[in-house]
C-alpha cells in the first residue's frame, strides 16, 4: 500500500528537520501551563458537576456515564500527587471514603469500572504513603483504600462466572449478570484484567482475582485463528467471533498492552510468549509502511485501511519491549496526522489521506502523548517534547471552555461535543506533565537520596517505589515492589504453616491439608485489614527486602554484598 504523498512529505520534513531543544526552563515552563489546565478542568468539576462521573462543560453541569462512583474524582485522584498536591490527595481520598458506595443498582461496564475505579484506588492506595497520608500496619498490604478496591473488584466477578471464564461486559453491582446481558463483548474487554487482578490477589492474599484474569487470558489466547490474529468481538459462551476484523486499535488494544506489562510488572513468561506469537502475526499480515491496518483475522486480507487514534499506544508499548526503530516510524506516522490536524481523529483513511465520514472526533484522548512520554525516556529525543507542546496549545486553542475542556466533535472545524471524559485528567493531562518532568519518582526520580524511596510492610522490611512503575492502561501507575513485598510476607506464613503442620502430624495430629490455592497464597481469604484491625505479628518472620539495601527494581534487592 502506498502512503499519501502530502502525509509522506510530512513525515520526512519531521523526520529531517533540526529538533528543536527544550532547555530545563523551558520544560518547567510547559509544566506549569500543564498544571494550570488541570485545575481549571478540575476545578470545574469541583464546582459543576460533582458528584456526577463527569462534567458537561458546554452547559457547566454534570452527568453519570459509567456507574454513578464520581468517577473523575477517582480517577483523577493519582494526577493529584503527580503534580504534587498532597492536601488535596489526602481531603479527596478522605470524601471517597465516606461517600462512594458499591452496593447500588446500577449496570456498569465490567471493563470501564476496572480500569478507572479498581485501577484508580490501587494507585492511590499504593501513593498514599508518598501524599502523606496516616498508613495503616503493614501498608501496603492493607489499608482503606486497597479494601474500597477490593470491594469494587468483587463486584466485577460474577461477570466471569461463564463455562469458559471469559467475563460479561457488563454486571449490575448489586444483582449481578442479567439473565438477558449479551454474551458478546470485545477482545480487549476479556484481556484486560491481569494488572489490576494480580495486584489486588497479591496485595490482599486472596488469589481469586488473579486466577479469574489468568482463565480469561488463557480461554481467549485458545481461539486465536490459524494465522494467529484474533478478532474484534467474541461471544463469550460460544467462543465464536463475531466480529472477525483483527488489528491493534479498538476493541482489542488493552489486550496487547496487558500482556507486555503484565509479563513486566509480574515478570511472568507466559504472558511475554503470548504476546511475541501475537507480534510475529501482527507485523506478518497487518504491517504496511509503518502503519497498523484492519484485516480478516483468518485469511490476512485488508479489511480497513485506516489509522484508529487508539492504536496510537503501540509505538509506546513497541519501546518498553526494545523495538525502538520500529516504534519511532510509526509514532512518526502518527504524529504526522496529528500535526495535519491538531489531534487525532478517531479514524483516519491511509489510502485518502484524511479523516472517515462520522469518525472525525478527538475526545482529547492520551495515547499519542503517553507513546511520546515513552520514547522521550528511551531516546532524549526533544522531537517529543515538541508533540508534548503541539498537544497543549491544540487543547489549549480547540477545546477550551470557561466550564473545563470539551471532547472535539470534528476536528474539521473544530465543533465542540458536551463532553469531558475522566481520563483527560487521568490520563492526558498525567502524560503531559510526566514527559516534561523527565526526573520525576514515577520515572525512577534520583538514586542518590532515600527519599527515592519508601519503607513498608510488617516491620518496615520492603523497599518501595524505586521505580519500574506500571501503568495500568487508564494511567494509573502500580509499583511492582509492593506486589513482590505483599506476596511474600503470604509466603512466609505459608512455610511457617507447613512447619507447624508437619510438626503436628509427626506428633499423629490430623489436619487438613493445604488446598493448591493455600499452597500458592497462604490463605483464601482477604487479608487486608478490617477498620479498627490490628495486625499480629507473626511467629517467625523472614526479612523481605531490608530497608539497608541501596536498590530496589521490580522486587528484586541489590544489597552492599552484592
Amino acid at each position: 500500500m502506498r502512503v499519501p504523498v502530502s502525509v509522506a512529505v510530512l513525515v520526512w520534513l519531521l523526520n529531517n528537520a533540526a529538533s528543536r531543544q527544550f532547555t530545563e526552563q523551558e520544560m518547567a515552563g510547559v509544566r506549569q501551563r500543564i498544571n494550570g489546565m488541570f485545575y481549571h478542568a478540575y476545578n470545574s468539576y469541583l464546582d459543576n458537576a460533582f458528584p456526577y462521573d463527569e462534567l458537561r462543560p458546554l452547559t457547566c453541569d454534570g452527568q453519570d456515564t459509567w456507574g454513578s462512583f464520581s468517577l473523575t474524582l477517582i480517577d483523577a485522584l493519582d494526577t493529584l500527587l503527580v503534580l504534587g498536591n498532597h492536601t488535596e490527595f489526602q481531603r479527596v481520598a478522605s470524601i471517597l471514603q465516606d461517600t462512594i458506595d458499591f452496593d447500588i443498582d446500577v449496570n456498569a461496564s465490567v471493563f470501564e469500572t476496572n480500569i478507572r475505579v479498581v485501577g484508580g484506588l490501587l494507585s492511590a492506595h499504593l501513593l498514599a504513603g508518598r501524599a502523606g497520608m496516616e498508613l495503616e500496619p503493614g501498608w501496603p498490604c492493607s489499608g482503606p483504600l486497597l479494601r474500597m478496591a477490593e470491594e469494587a473488584a468483587r463486584k466485577l466477578l460474577p461477570a466471569f462466572d461463564t463455562p469458559t471464564g471469559m467475563p460479561y461486559g457488563t454486571v449490575n453491582l448489586l444483582h449481578g449478570v442479567s439473565p438477558t446481558e449479551t454474551p458478546v463483548t470485545c477482545t480487549a474487554g476479556v484481556g484486560t484484567f491481569i494488572l489490576e487482578f494480580a495486584t489486588l490477589s497479591r496485595l490482599t492474599g486472596d488469589p481469586v482475582f488473579e486466577n479469574k484474569a489468568r482463565q480469561a487470558l488463557r480461554a481467549l489466547w485458545k481461539t486465536r485463528s490459524d494465522i494467529g490474529l484474533v478478532g474484534n468481538h467474541i461471544d463469550i459462551l460460544s467462543k465464536k467471533w463475531v466480529a472477525q476484523d483483527a488489528g491493534i486499535g479498538a476493541g482489542v488494544d488493552s489486550y496487547f498492552e496487558y500482556l507486555v506489562k503484565g509479563a513486566i510488572m509480574l515478570q511472568d513468561e507466559e504472558l511475554l510468549s503470548m504476546f511475541q506469537d501475537y507480534n510475529r502475526a501482527i507485523q506478518n499480515y497487518t504491517r504496511f509502511d509503518d502503519w497498523y491496518l484492519w484485516v480478516q483475522m483468518h485469511k490476512g486480507t485488508v479489511s480497513m485501511p485506516v489509522f484508529q487514534s487508539l492504536e496510537a499506544f503501540w509505538p509506546g508499548l513497541q519501546s518498553l519491549l526494545g523495538n525502538l526503530d520500529a516504534a519511532v516510524r510509526t509514532f512518526q506516522n502518527y504524529y504526522s496526522v496529528w500535526r495535519q490536524f491538531g489531534g487525532l481523529p478517531e479514524f483516519y483513511s491511509i489510502p485518502q489521506g484524511y479523516t472517515v465520514d462520522k469518525r472525525e472526533g478527538y475526545p482529547l484522548r492520551p495515547e499519542l502523548i503517553e507513546s511520546a512520554m515513552y520514547l522521550f525516556k528511551a531516546t532524549g529525543d526533544h522531537t517529543y517534547l515538541q508533540l508534548g507542546l503541539d498537544a497543549v496549545e491544540s487543547i489549549e486553542k480547540i477545546a477550551k471552555t470557561p466550564c473545563g475542556y470539551a471532547s472535539v466533535k470534528d476536528l474539521r472545524d473544530h465543533q465542540l461535543d458536551n463532553r469531558m471524559e475522566s481520563f483527560f485528567l487521568a490520563e492526558t493531562i498525567k502524560y503531559l506533565y510526566l514527559l516534561f518532568d523527565p526526573s520525576h519518582f514515577l520515572h525512577g526520580g534520583s538514586l542518590d537520596t532515600e527519599s527515592s524511596w519508601e519503607v513498608g510492610g510488617e516491620d518496615g522490611e520492603c523497599v518501595l517505589g524505586a521505580g519500574g512503575f506500571i501503568f495500568n492502561t487508564e494511567a494509573h501507575p502500580l509499583d511492582p515492589a509492593a506486589l513482590y513485598c505483599c506476596s511474600r510476607h503470604a509466603q512466609d506464613r505459608q512455610e511457617l504453616r507447613n512447619i507447624l503442620l508437619n510438626l503436628s502430624e509427626s506428633a499423629g495430629g490430623k489436619t487438613k491439608p493445604p488446598t493448591p490455592e493455600d499452597r500458592q497464597w497462604g490463605l483464601s481469604e482477604s487479608i487486608a485489614l478490617k477498620p479498627g484491625e490490628k495486625k499480629t505479628p507473626p511467629l517467625l518472620s523472614c526479612p523481605v527486602q531490608p530497608y539497608s539495601a541501596r536498590l530496589s527494581i521490580l522486587g528484586q534487592v541489590f544489597s552492599d554484598n552484592t
